[in-house]
């Protein structure tokens, strides 16, 4: 089993940055591939930003391109999301996900991911 919480969300003016955090215990974090995925209210969950076991790879949705950075520390068991130039329509619930046995098609499809945390609310205001 691995437990994952996430923090680091809030309340945020549009133009401004969060740092999401997802701490990772259990079963050994640095075997697993990890991503983001936020849910609207109303809508489907979707793909924000994924990592590989190592570090040594990343993938975004179009949409944050540029914008969100996913990064993750091995030593700490956490893995990051930088958002900048936060916008009204990121307002989501973000959780954070782990996988393993991945390929590069699985990481932006919320099937490949096993384990999953509660999420923490991310609002931007106009």
């Amino acid at each position: 089993q691995v437990q994952l919480v996430e923090s680091g969300g809030g309340l945020v003016q549009a133009g401004g940055s969060l740092r999401l955090s997802c701490a990772a215990s259990g079963r050994t974090f640095i075997r697993y591939a990890m991503g983001w995925f936020r849910q609207a209210p109303g809508k489907e969950r979707e793909f924000v930003a994924a990592i590989t076991w190592s570090g040594g790879s990343t993938y975004y949705a179009d949409s944050v391109k540029g914008r969100f950075t996913i990064s993750r520390d091995s030593a700490k068991n956490t893995v990051y999301l930088r958002m900048n130039s936060l916008k009204p329509e990121h307002t989501a619930v973000f959780s954070c996900a782990a996988g393993s046995a991945m390929r590069s098609s699985d990481y932006a499809q919320n099937r490949a991911y096993e384990y999953w945390g509660q999420g923490t609310q991310v609002t931007v205001s106009s």
